[in-house]
């Protein structure tokens, strides 16, 4: 299978064609232009403008992501005999996409210890037996974890219901993916998102694409990158691996795309895995030296510069290109680039977030940014390009370990309660509260816990001596295979267009957008806020002081929302108006930042040394063209082609260096675990470096966190390649 020479285009259009042949294309195109917000990335798309328009209203916008979601979504519903014919062992055999469809659940299911079967269970016998478990412990034996997909309602009402029963232990699917950029985010500016609207966006002259592969992951991102290019800008992009999607992408929707292609990269640079911050010294050095920086601005809106310079100073540039992988020259046209530009957007995705040190490699972002007052202003800014559609609202509803003090007094003032004041657990210390047997139970609203974990046979553990886990999810994954509990509860809800009431998701960009809901198309299934509230209700009884009932009306989840978290007053009236907003003092078009000196903050830091055995390749996992998160629908990589996923991606030099031949299989190993029978396949990555398929390679992902914001490194693990005869001595 040869890699395209293309993203989208006529393989995209192809596809549309064939997920319509599978469900029907009237029921295909009716589900596409519903007034919901898309399922798949934060970019940005649906809500009340409707169906496949953006948030400047161009239409059509839509992507492979969004079909696979909405046919996933459309599949049959899943009966009794399924789950009789098929036990859990079999289920274990089956990969990501053969789980994704076998089809909808439609049926509470059951699975107890010694029980070699799920089996269908009433409603009343599953939620009895969830609020059974939360009255039997102590609120801090259990936890609660939330998927950027649910709705703000939804994942408010899960916080609410934790902190009430008497846990901080909430969090959510973004400390194993953004978290690092909240966290240096914050640091910086005062702010934890994007400062710039898709406004600015387009508006660029210059575009930072940084450790991410929109292409496959944020089509709709494309346009507005074909869009810099051809008004005259530039796109650069920084990424170990040649993704041809990044060098040419066909819009589907602008003709001339389609049929000519659009060129994406205007200098394209692969540096080692991990060594961004290395190379960003090595621009912000050049910067300095050469008195190309904003001087004014810095003086009045920074501080901490002289500390940065000196550090950018005494930087040599042996280290900057032994530690980068880049030589001294394509960081200087990179330098010259960025001082001749007049308006720059920094964007990156989880390239960047998913290293032990993510929150450093965010703040060598914002220097650079800051070094040039790239940054309160319009027309530029940063961009944390994030996955899940809701992910970021999640977070600004609460789903998080520890509460802002101004939204834990507003709680306590609206509830006239007292909350717990002990210290929240991130995802990763609830997993290893597990392993330890502190936890005895959670929940887990949308996602997938343990395919999202480094570390499988540790997720598969801990998550194993739980007394009853509990998944709200649409279709079966890998979770409910290898994430059981002793006890195990699947309780089927409904998608997002299928919910009776309408509900908000927040984009990449802060806006809100307003999901009109739609007609049932399976029986069975509920949704997610009726199914909180209930399991809320009958486990705190008639001594909680919230009517449950009436939260199950999502308008007055929404007013309760509106009167705690500052910014999102503007959902009190939402269902009235239909008037969807950005969230206020998030987008930062003045040089006015909301720190407590109202000033952005410079950051000096040393350089992560990321040194390598001779036998060693660093190695990276990443998605497929064929999947959104830990959800794979297609085996296939059609834009790297691949006609698998059990594979290592090398660079020929390494091939031959190791003395492999293309095609061969081999076992690779980890400090963390071992996989057996992957097959070599040469790709232009940078040599020393490594590339292969999540989430089946989370084997091999140790638990090394980033100190600062708890995110694992996905991105930057140390793996070696035995062949047959070296991992049988090895055994």
């Amino acid at each position: 299978m040869n890699p395209m020479k293309s993203g989208g285009g006529w393989a995209a259009v192809c596809y549309t064609l064939r997920m319509a042949q599978r469900v029907g294309w009237w029921r295909l195109w009716q589900a596409m232009r519903s007034k919901n917000a898309c399922k798949t990335c934060a970019l940005g798309m649906g809500g009340q403008a409707g169906g496949m328009r953006n948030e400047q209203g161009h239409w059509p916008e839509v992507c492979k992501k969004s079909l696979q979601a909405m046919v996933a979504d459309m599949q049959h519903g899943l009966r009794q005999e399924f789950f009789e014919r098929y036990a859990i062992a079999h289920l274990q055999t089956l990969s990501p996409r053969e789980l994704e469809w076998c089809g909808r659940l439609t049926e509470p299911l059951f699975a107890g210890p010694g029980d070699m079967h799920f089996r269908p269970i009433a409603w009343e016998e599953a939620l009895r037996r969830v609020s059974d478990q939360l009255r039997g412990t102590q609120p801090d034996e259990s936890f609660f974890y939330c998927s950027g997909r649910s709705s703000n309602e939804a994942g408010f009402l899960l916080q609410l219901f934790a902190r009430l029963y008497g846990t901080n232990y909430v969090n959510n699917c973004s400390f194993y993916c953004h978290q690092a950029s909240g966290v240096g985010l914050s640091a910086a500016l005062g702010t934890g998102t994007a400062t710039v609207t898709l406004d600015d966006i387009e508006t660029a002259d210059l575009f930072f694409l940084i450790g991410g592969n929109p292409a496959s992951n944020h089509p709709r991102l494309m346009r507005s990158l074909m869009n810099i290019r051809r008004n005259g800008g530039h796109v650069v992009v920084i990424n170990p691996v040649k993704e041809i999607g990044l060098v040419n992408f066909s819009v589907p929707s602008d003709v001339w795309s389609l049929l000519f292609g659009s060129k994406i990269a205007s200098l394209y640079v692969q540096p080692h895995i991990g060594g961004d911050v290395a190379l960003l010294t090595g621009i912000a050095k050049l910067l300095v030296e050469s008195d190309a920086i904003a001087a004014d601005f810095i003086a009045k809106c920074t501080d901490g510069f002289d500390a940065f310079a000196g550090q950018v100073r005494a930087t040599t540039w042996q280290e900057i290109e032994r530690n980068s992988g880049v030589e001294r020259a394509t960081i200087t046209r990179m330098a010259d680039m960025y001082a001749a530009a007049r308006n720059v957007v920094f964007g990156w995705t989880m390239g960047i977030t998913h290293h032990e040190h993510g929150v450093a490699n965010v703040r060598a972002i914002v220097n650079l940014a800051l070094l040039r007052g790239m940054v309160g202003r319009r027309h530029a800014g940063l961009l944390p390009i994030r996955g899940h559609s809701n992910v970021q609202g999640i977070g600004s509803v609460g789903v998080v370990p520890n509460l802002k003090q101004h939204i834990l007094d507003n709680l306590e003032t609206t509830l006239n309660v007292t909350l717990p004041r002990t210290p929240g657990l991130d995802t990763m210390a609830c997993m290893e509260a597990a392993d330890q047997e502190r936890v005895k139970s959670a929940i887990c609203l949308g996602g997938n816990l343990f395919g999202s974990n480094p570390d499988a046979g540790f997720a598969h553990r801990a998550l194993g001596k739980l007394e009853l886990v509990t998944y709200l999810s649409t279709t079966l994954n890998t979770g409910h295979a290898w994430g059981r509990g002793r006890q195990t509860l699947i309780l089927p809800v409904l998608a997002r267009d299928e919910e009776t009431q309408p509900t908000t998701q927040e984009s990449m960009f802060n806006f809100v957008r307003l999901s009109d809901g739609g007609q049932t198309r399976i029986h069975g299934p509920r949704g997610e806020v009726e199914l909180i509230a209930a399991i809320a209700g009958q486990t705190l009884g008639s001594a909680s002081p919230i009517d449950w009932e009436a939260l199950k009306r999502h308008c007055n989840v929404r007013d309760m929302i509106a009167r705690v978290i500052p910014g999102l007053e503007g959902l009190r009236d939402l269902d009235r108006t239909g008037k969807e907003f950005h969230i206020p003092n998030r987008i930062l078009h003045e040089p006015r930042f909301p720190t407590a000196s109202g000033k952005a903050s410079f950051a000096a830091q040393s350089m992560p040394e990321l040194p390598l055995d001779d036998d060693q390749l660093r190695l990276m996992t990443v998605r497929s063209e064929g999947q959104f998160n830990t959800v794979v629908y297609e085996e296939q990589d059609i834009y790297r082609g691949q006609d698998r996923r059990d594979v290592i991606l090398l660079n020929p030099a390494d091939i031959k260096r190791l003395g492999l031949q293309p095609d061969q299989r081999v076992t690779v190993r980890s400090c963390a675990g071992v996989m057996p029978s992957i097959m070599v396949r040469p790709y232009d990555i940078r040599a020393g470096n490594a590339l292969m398929y999540y989430p089946e390679a989370n084997v091999l992902v140790p638990r090394a966190i980033d100190p600062l914001s708890k995110t694992p490194a996905f991105k930057s693990v140390r793996v070696t390649i035995e062949t047959a005869a070296i991992a049988a001595q090895a055994r």
